[in-house]
């Protein structure tokens, strides 16, 4: 038998490897019209923003390689320009030579793939608007952020469209998204996509949502988009990753049936309406295995799964193509979100019955370090509890329930089914109940009866009407932030103040997420009382209708978010957020950075990788004074000379390393920061040149070092008006602020960060900011302070906040614990500008160099 295969990557090299294994006689040919045959597409994004470092890396085979392990005849730079299907030949091109020639075949395969839509938008022609499909596409855009560019506009907010934005910024660039729906990644429902769209602010991508591009024109080389809303960008380059269609030209002209969108017509076995061609990939129409009907999934899987039931259908093997239920996953910063079966927003439309149930759970026990949220919403049928769908989001760990979900819809499982499963567990992985076992036991519930819910997107200014809202939190909680117009009444004091409820409406109950809700409604229809549940509690509501934020304008200063700029202080840019001495910048390259594949997630011991002359040390999860600990002990034991590269997440551990290297003799080459994580190189000393390791540096007379402990009013301005005062007299001050010292330094009104609730339940004990402080005595339940602040006032005394701003202006040093930080639950967006942050051994090191050592 004579096999041609169109087409390489996923679906005709997968298909070819097949037949060989199959057919050892067969011969097989296989045209593609790009130079590789097989190359990694859903890599191409992380090559251009350095995630994979090396371009070879995407290439899955080469054509030497397949061509001699499976004896294929492999022709790259060629393109079949027709099919005579009555007479099962192709016409060829070879691109390189331009000749043209037939070829026969006894069965062809069409593995064509999907063209990247350019839409007819004026101006769409520029040269620096790009679309992104193969090798080619993505070495023009890397090459333009390796030039220089500053700013992108990524038009659509589908994977690519995400997968680039998030790639664009981690190469430092200042990046736009427009996307024409309400919302990114259009098969997700809106509430999981919402989640995504915090993500993206949190790393300032600019969203523009329900806009799109009306025309772009050139502005000196780079280019001005106009949108729908008449916002104007101006940009180095463009992205556009609007979607994609299938490239079914060859197959039209072959009067081959396509579907209305102009995808091919393929049977259970992937066969064409022509007996000897078949089709795979993502240019063909299947079958929704969920809900019935025509389905078009352009995804990797899929196809790779078409390839091999098409090639056995060939040769005579039963298989057949079971549909496909569009299992897809996307990861975008920090947050990772995925989604298999059918969505609610397509059992609407196709008028499917559901129910649907909300669960969020952390992905392994809390007492264990590192446990991260994920919320897990569930579809599935009324009558039996058959899974139709699930949709994901959160961070570690979505993937590994969205497989375990995926397979109980493949199966025909019901949440019964869920809530019975065995699912591996330990501290570090899991828990002995699984959020999928959990996401099962409430949807029994609801099915049951035993539990109702009310969908928290109706609960509107004018839905919240129809119900007594009742939240059951604590107070504290309560006061953070609550649904408004909701009555308070906490789980603990409920079955006692049963009779203070209003009967006339029904009572929506919520708490956090949902499960202190669940034990109120029990209790109050227990009771005879009518309760339902807010599905997701107030986390959802909250995520639902959170204001969407508002665009920026992009500029062209190049960000740092990857790179910590030097400066003749040694203190890095305020954005970079990461303070480190004199240092050339690094960017996040194969050579400095620690790969991502091999990292592990917050260890709580330092892990070494030793090679000739160098070593990698992974400090993440050590907190002030852990990192600098393993470090000194990793240089101990290293050869002198050796270039130690170290990796951190402790927000201190830049100040600390340069610190320790002044100290010690070492020589501190480089830092950067790398999203949550710091980097740093340091070249060990040889003691041939440098003091000896320890060796204090001579104490200054004129510098005079602070440690700020309390957190008391009179202390913290004594604090302040001596640092000013030797400021003043020209002296080199520091003040190193641990503990309740730290209030002095917090910001009345900060933005909005994620915490674990112990670390909020800190911040709403403490004192917010420096106008907060109290008297260390006579206090008198705020009369004294009051009294002490109307003199200060009256006699011309500067407050606390201007101590504070003159001590800056000054150039007094404000640093920051960052191990106090950590204790406390304070983030570095909840703390005064100019700050920087530092561990214990910063401290000592300036303390060893100063004349003066005060504790305050």
């Amino acid at each position: 038998m004579k096999i041609v295969i169109v087409g390489g990557v996923a679906g005709g090299a997968t298909a070819a490897a097949r037949a060989r294994r199959l057919d050892e006689a067969a011969e097989i040919v296989m045209f593609e019209r790009g130079h590789e045959v097989s190359f990694a597409n859903c890599g191409l994004p992380y090559h251009i923003g350095g995630e994979i470092p090396q371009r070879a890396a995407l290439l899955v085979q080469t054509r030497a390689g397949l061509a001699a392990r499976f004896r294929l005849d492999i022709r790259t730079r060629t393109e079949v320009e027709h099919i005579d299907a009555a007479g099962q030949r192709v016409r060829v091109r070879d691109l390189e030579s331009g000749r043209t020639y037939e070829e026969s075949y006894d069965r062809l395969l069409l593995s064509p793939g999907a063209a990247p839509l350019r839409p007819p938008i004026p101006g769409v022609e520029h040269p620096a608007i790009h679309t992104l499909r193969n090798m080619a596409d993505m070495d023009r855009i890397k090459g333009s952020v390796d030039a220089g560019a500053q700013r992108a506009l990524v038009v659509g907010g589908g994977f690519i469209g995400l997968e680039m934005a998030e790639n664009l910024r981690r190469r430092g660039l200042e990046v736009a998204l427009v996307e024409l729906l309400p919302q990114v990644m259009p098969p997700f429902d809106p509430e999981v996509a919402a989640r995504l769209h915090q993500e993206l602010a949190a790393n300032d991508v600019q969203l523009y949502l329900e806009d799109g591009v009306t025309a772009f024109e050139d502005a000196e080389g780079g280019v001005r988009a106009t949108l729908r809303s008449g916002a104007r960008l101006e940009v180095d380059l463009v992205v556009l990753a609007v979607g994609v269609r299938p490239d079914t030209g060859l197959a039209r002209a072959a009067g081959l049936k396509l579907s209305e969108r102009g995808a091919l017509l393929v049977d259970e076995v992937m066969r064409t309406s022509d007996p000897y061609i078949f089709a795979v990939g993502d240019a063909v129409q299947v079958e929704d295995a969920v809900l019935g009907g025509p389905a078009y999934l352009p995804l990797a899987g899929p196809a790779n799964r078409q390839a091999r039931i098409a090639v056995d259908a060939m040769l005579g093997r039963a298989s057949r193509y079971r549909g496909a239920q569009g299992t897809s996953v996307v990861q975008l910063f920090d947050v990772t979100a995925g989604i298999t079966g059918a969505s609610e927003k397509v059992l609407r439309q196709r008028g499917v019955p559901y129910q649907k149930v909300y669960v969020q759970r952390a992905h392994h026990v809390t007492y264990y370090p590192g446990a991260q949220s994920m919320m897990i919403k569930l579809l599935f049928a009324p009558e039996d509890g058959r899974v139709l769908g699930a949709q994901l989001v959160g961070g570690a760990g979505v993937d590994k329930r969205l497989d375990v979900l995926a397979t109980a819809l493949a199966a025909g499982l019901t949440v019964h089914d869920l809530e019975d499963l065995e699912l591996a567990y330990a501290p570090q992985f899991g828990a002995a109940k699984d959020p999928v076992n959990i996401a099962g036991n409430v949807a029994v519930n609801a099915l049951r009866g035993e539990e109702e819910f009310v969908d928290p997107a109706v609960l509107d200014e004018a839905g919240r009407t129809a119900y007594t809202l009742l939240d059951v939190r604590e107070q504290a909680e309560f006061e953070a932030g609550h649904i408004p117009g909701a009555c308070w009444v906490p789980l603990a004091t409920l079955r006692a103040r049963l009779g203070e409820l209003p009967s006339a409406k029904p009572l929506a109950v919520y708490c956090g997420v949902g499960q202190r809700a669940y034990y109120a409604t029990r209790i109050l229809r227990a009771h005879g009382l009518r309760a339902c549940n807010v599905a997701g509690g107030f986390a959802l509501w909250s995520l639902i209708h959170a204001p969407r934020p508002k665009p920026r304008p992009l500029h062209r200063r190049p960000l740092s978010t990857l790179t910590a700029s030097t400066s003749p202080s040694g203190v890095a840019s305020e954005e970079s957020g990461c303070c480190v001495g004199p240092a050339t910048t690094v960017k996040n390259s194969a050579v400095a950075v620690v790969t991502r594949a091999a990292a592990r997630t917050e260890p709580h011991t330092a892990s070494v990788t030793k090679s000739p002359g160098q070593i990698e040390l992974d400090l993440r999860g050590l907190q002030c004074p852990g990192p600098l600990a393993a470090l000194a002990a990793a240089a101990r034991a290293a050869a002198p000379g050796a270039l130690l590269r170290a990796r951190a997440d402790d927000l201190g551990f830049c100040g600390d390393v340069d610190a320790w290297c002044a100290r010690s003799g070492h020589k501190l080459e480089s830092t950067h920061r790398d999203g949550r994580e710091f980097v740093a190189e340091i070249r060990l000393h040889t003691g041939a040149d440098v003091a000896p390791a320890g060796s204090p540096a001579a104490a200054n007379s004129t510098r005079k070092t602070f440690v700020v402990f309390s957190g008391d009013l009179d202390r913290v301005m004594a604090a302040l008006v001596i640092a000013n005062a030797a400021a003043d007299m020209g002296d080199e001050v520091t003040l190193f602020f641990t503990f309740w010292g730290l209030n002095a330094l917090r910001k009345e009104a900060p933005p909005p960060t994620k915490k674990a609730l112990l670390d909020r339940m800190f911040g709403w004990m403490m004192p917010r900011g420096a106008q907060r402080l109290v008297l260390s005595k006579m206090h008198m339940g705020g009369m004294g302070t009051a009294m002490m602040r109307h003199v200060m006032r009256k006699k011309g005394v500067a407050d606390l906040p201007t101590l504070l701003a003159s001590a800056q202006q000054k150039g007094v040093r404000l640093i920051a614990c960052s191990m106090s930080m950590e204790v406390m639950g304070l983030q570095r967006e909840e703390l005064i500008d100019g700050l920087e942050i530092a561990g214990a051994a910063r401290y000592v090191n300036e303390a060893s160099q100063s004349g003066v050592n005060l504790f305050i």
